[in-house]
């Protein structure tokens, strides 16, 4: 059991979690009893120190949630938790596909009741305290049962799928594994807004008015052909604020939140989308998908090394070599790669937001931008003075400052 693969999954679990509290150190550094000069005039004192309450208590928060799943892992490894659920798992049926879906249906309901009073706390404590929540229990215990149906509808075939490859496709089953989920990741981003989104909130497309005459002569100035058009009742969770791009081709549809509606003006909502006509314009979502579909196929092609290795299976304390086994020792000997990983993937994505600013900001009004960033980062409370290491590791997205230095100087204004 405690063989090389054993210490090398605790040092990396344990490092990870260590270098993730040293960067929340160094953010905490940036709190200050003052306003910054730098964010006078976007956020007065009081709002201020609201923010950085609301970031210290959701933070502390978070580390004391990350910090006992920690020691739960931990736990686990150490007296043998992961191979006791194989056996069990094995004692419920001898059909290796089946074995594969009874353990990571364990190991997925367990982690769920685990955090529940986690999310529990931070959505009726927190959020609550904040004025951010909306969500009633029932709609919050009803959305968690969706969530199990969904992985149970979608979720188990597609690892069943997936399984059944890994024993009957050979040395090249990452191949065929990758082609399924390179197929499952574009079907899903055609189609979620039509067949997920509506299990959880309620879609329309946005009326006649002066906010869809405006947004649409945006896009016929872009070249943009747009005719999907949606709001969606996120007031019905929280009072926070957003708009998304969805879809790919003829699928594409732009989604926006009642609350962006209400929060800001039309030009405001407008130049909003017109970042979001940006991302299209330069083919970022394409771009993102690429990469995500080359670092899966990446993946799995070491994955497909590291499978079925008898001392992988002894570190985790099992007995027989399997895939769920193998899979879940990889994902954790595996992270240090996806963190790597994830640097240059958020690195390219706070790249592609400056673009997606910039594009805006010419083909609209880049005050109006600036405007609606400057709202919506006051009344989400965000960050607006994070430690540059920390944009670095965890923001997909550019610090307010930057996105308004951005709009700037590519706008001339």
């Amino acid at each position: 059991m405690y063989n090389i693969f054993f210490f090398l999954i605790i040092t990396i679990i344990v490092f990870g979690h260590a270098s993730g509290l040293y960067l929340d150190f160094l953010n905490n550094k940036m709190w200050s009893d003052t306003v910054p000069d730098k964010l006078k005039g976007i956020i007065d004192k009081e709002k201020y120190k609201t923010s950085q309450n609301y970031y210290r208590i959701n933070k502390n928060f978070s580390n004391i949630s990350s910090s006992f799943f920690l020691l739960i892992i931990l736990a686990m490894l150490f007296l043998g938790g992961f191979a006791w659920i194989d056996s069990l798992a094995r004692a419920l049926t001898e059909n290796k596909i089946l074995v594969s879906i009874v353990f990571f249906g364990i190991i997925g309901l367990a982690s769920d009741l685990l955090s529940l009073p986690f999310s529990w706390y931070d959505t009726f404590k927190i959020e609550e305290k904040f004025g951010f929540n909306k969500t009633s229990k029932t709609t919050y215990i009803i959305d968690h049962l969706k969530s199990w149906l969904i992985a149970a509808v979608i979720g188990a075939p597609l690892l069943a799928l997936i399984t059944w490859i890994y024993y009957v496709a050979g040395e090249m089953f990452w191949l065929y594994v990758w082609i399924v989920i390179t197929l499952f990741s574009v079907f899903m981003n055609m189609f979620y807004s039509e067949l997920i989104v509506p299990l959880f909130n309620k879609q329309k497309p946005l009326e006649e008015g002066e906010l869809r005459t405006e947004i649409e002569v945006m896009a016929a100035k872009a070249g943009f052909r747009l005719s999907n058009i949606y709001t969606i009742d996120g007031s019905k969770r929280s009072t926070k604020a957003n708009a998304y791009f969805a879809g790919l081709g003829p699928k594409k549809r732009i989604v926006l939140f009642d609350t962006l509606i209400s929060d800001l003006n039309v030009k405001e909502i407008t130049a909003v989308l017109a970042h979001e006509i940006g991302h299209y314009k330069k083919k970022h979502s394409l771009t993102m998908m690429l990469y995500g579909i080359f670092q899966t196929g990446i993946m799995l092609y070491i994955f497909s090394i590291l499978a079925g290795n008898e001392k992988l299976t002894i570190a985790m304390g099992a007995e027989i070599p399997s895939f769920h086994i193998s899979i879940f020792a990889f994902f954790l000997i595996y992270s240090p790669v996806s963190r790597i990983i994830s640097l240059f993937m958020n690195y390219l994505s706070r790249k592609h937001e400056y673009e997606a600013d910039s594009y805006a900001g010419n083909l609209y009004d880049g005050t109006y931008l600036v405007s609606a960033l400057k709202k919506l980062s006051v009344k989400n409370l965000s960050n607006l003075n994070p430690h540059p290491a920390y944009v670095f590791v965890h923001y997909s997205h550019p610090s307010l400052l930057k996105r308004i230095d951005n709009i700037e100087e590519s706008t001339g204004k």
